[in-house]
């Protein structure tokens, strides 16, 4: 988790037990002069600026008087501005979050993060159909705001803002933070957010302390062995964010623990459910374990064949046959399983299915908007898919006219598209990743595409 040092002075939303320091340098209306403030501006000097999506923008710079930090700013449309010093190392992290990582711009708590209207966990249930994280949001939640925290009772302390040119960052909170926010509130500007809209942290019944788990507690909800959970001291990022840090390691808070969990069992559970003990006592993948049960018949029966045949001699005392032989007998009967269009160990009727389907959904989003097919640019085929085509047509190559001629049809049909345009795409695509040689593959195409798909002749019948 990125973790800020200190608040600027003139941020909308403070973050709890960090130090104030003076911004006064940072011309907060201006994120173009922001970034130019670090960029090229020297060796080891950044700085970046971005337009938001919704509006608002967020700039970056390293602070020149002091290169372990750098300035991250924040401008909400409706929220007002966040700004932090944070450590130069967290710099393009930070801004990953913000423009892309869609989680909100403020964060509490290990990762807790608040949109604006609502607070979310922290983003741990990968959606792979949106290419991102479950945003789940957090029951009972309260948002404490500046003037929270000011109706608290102050106890003696003399806060102070701090320079940058000096600064070095605590290892723990402030003690007495509240007075430090007093004196924050203290030089608000006229027109600045009200403190009422100053979202200051986070409260809910999950956060509260009494109730975190520790390594066994975050075990025992994942159902998982205390040895097989990764060791804070060298798989700190396969763990949750805590919440908490602690003389006895991370705590977290159940929701974030349970999420943990969840996320965990999606990414080995399909493994650990569909594998299968081998005959040597190891775990392997079902699929893998199965295929070599069969291969191990398969040979078995081989060798029990040419040992009790009168004719094969291949395996008896005395025979010169060579271990290559001996070895391209035994790989014969397993190579035939494997191509075995009726009961193989790889379904080539759903092979070609998944080829097809794989070409027509390619075109799908060659159509996208486009009513008129002859005009249409058709782009190449995906390489993985050439593949899959050159695998499949050199285990059924009597099979590749029927391959080409379906292609060329469904595109036709459903798309309107000319059989020529697709027999180019094709022959295109081919030429580009197929691992046939280039003269077996045009002979391949003229074959096995349709008429309609093949190049028209020259006068003296060679193809275009």
């Amino acid at each position: 988790m990125i973790q800020p040092v200190a608040n600027g002075l003139r941020t909308d939303h403070p973050v709890p037990g960090l130090p104030f320091i003076n911004d006064e340098r940072l011309l907060l209306d201006n994120p173009d002069a922001i970034e130019r403030t670090g960029r090229n501006q020297g060796e080891g000097l950044w700085g970046r600026t971005d337009r938001l999506d919704g509006g608002g923008w967020v700039a970056f710079t390293t602070e020149t008087k002091n290169r372990d930090y750098a300035w991250a700013v924040h401008q909400h449309p409706e929220h007002g501005r966040t700004v932090l010093l944070i450590r130069d190392t967290d710099l393009s992290s930070l801004h990953h979050e913000w423009v892309y990582g869609r989680n909100g711009f403020l964060y509490r708590h290990g990762g807790y993060w608040w949109d604006g209207d609502c607070w979310y966990r922290p983003q741990q249930i990968v959606d792979r159909a949106y290419e991102g994280y479950q945003a789940r949001p957090v029951a009972d939640a309260v948002t404490i705001t500046a003037v929270d925290v000011l109706a608290r009772p102050a106890t003696p302390h003399t806060a102070r803002i701090a320079k940058i040119a000096d600064f070095t960052a605590l290892e723990e909170p402030l003690p007495h933070w509240r007075e430090h926010l007093a004196l924050w509130a203290s030089h608000r500007k006229p027109g600045s957010l009200p403190l009422d809209q100053c979202t200051v942290d986070l409260w809910a019944p999950e956060l509260d302390p009494a109730r975190f788990v520790d390594r066994a507690g975050l075990a025992r909800i994942a159902e998982l062995e205390l040895e097989d959970l990764p060791h804070p001291k060298y798989g700190r990022q396969d763990l949750p964010p805590p919440q908490i840090e602690t003389a006895e390691g991370p705590r977290w808070s159940r929701p974030v623990a349970g999420d943990w969990a969840e996320q965990y069992h999606r990414t080995h559970g399909p493994r650990k459910l569909l594998s299968a003990t081998t005959t040597f006592g190891t775990g392997q993948p079902r699929g893998l374990v199965d295929d070599h049960h069969r291969l191990t018949k398969i040979i078995a029966d081989s060798l029990q064949d040419a040992e009790e045949s009168k004719k094969n001699r291949l395996f008896t005392r005395g025979s010169s046959t060579t271990h290559e032989e001996q070895a391209a007998h035994l790989a014969w009967w397993p190579a035939v399983a494997i191509n075995d269009s009726t009961d193989g160990f790889i379904p080539l009727t759903a092979v070609r299915t998944t080829i097809i389907e794989a070409v027509l959904g390619g075109l799908a989003r060659d159509m996208e908007g486009n009513d008129a097919p002859q005009n249409v640019l058709l782009g190449d085929l995906r390489g993985d898919v050439v593949h899959l085509i050159d695998w499949y047509i050199l285990r059924e190559p009597q099979l590749a006219p029927a391959l080409f001629g379906e292609i060329c049809l469904d595109a036709r049909l459903r798309f309107g598209l000319d059989p020529k345009d697709v027999g180019d795409l094709l022959r295109r695509s081919l030429n580009l990743d197929s691992g046939l040689d280039h003269q077996t593959l045009k002979t391949l195409l003229e074959l096995a595409l349709p008429p309609s798909a093949q190049s028209p002749k020259n006068n003296d019948g060679r193809r275009r």
